[in-house]
């Protein structure tokens, strides 16, 4: 069985959201028992990441760590096109990763119990971001 599905995030800039259980809803309406999610982000500003769900300061860390590896400072980049943080967000995304699988055992995202997925928005600006779901399995 297949099952696909397009979702449709919402963010408010810069940092983590939590899209765990939009997936997860997913893959139960998909009527799938056991397979494969495959989650995939379509923008080249934005990215997935699979991180702690229990202590937002994991991700606020990230955060951290991330503004002090790709600065924001417009006159390094020559491509400004929508910005001055067009361009680390590209990178941002670069360095972390545009689709995951996820297995799913029993209807259910087979996560880890400290484990989430989220979307990395990079832009400082909010945005709506499209996520591609693809379930496959039986």
């Amino acid at each position: 069985m297949l099952h696909q599905q397009k979702l449709r995030f919402s963010t408010t800039g810069r940092g983590t959201y939590n899209i765990t259980s939009q997936i997860t809803e997913t893959i139960e309406k998909s009527g799938i028992k056991s397979g494969i999610c495959h989650i995939f982000i379509q923008h080249t500003s934005a990215s997935l990441i699979l991180c702690e769900n229990a202590d937002k300061t994991v991700r606020e860390d990230l955060d951290t760590y991330m503004a002090k590896l790709v600065k924001d400072d417009a006159s390094i980049y020559k491509h400004k096109a929508e910005g001055p943080d067009d361009m680390p967000a590209h990178i941002r995304t670069v360095l972390t990763q545009s689709s995951m699988s996820i297995p799913v055992l029993k209807g259910k995202c087979d996560l880890g119990i400290w484990q989430g997925i989220f979307l990395w928005e990079h832009r400082t600006n909010a945005h709506k971001r499209n996520v591609a779901v693809t379930v496959m399995g039986e």
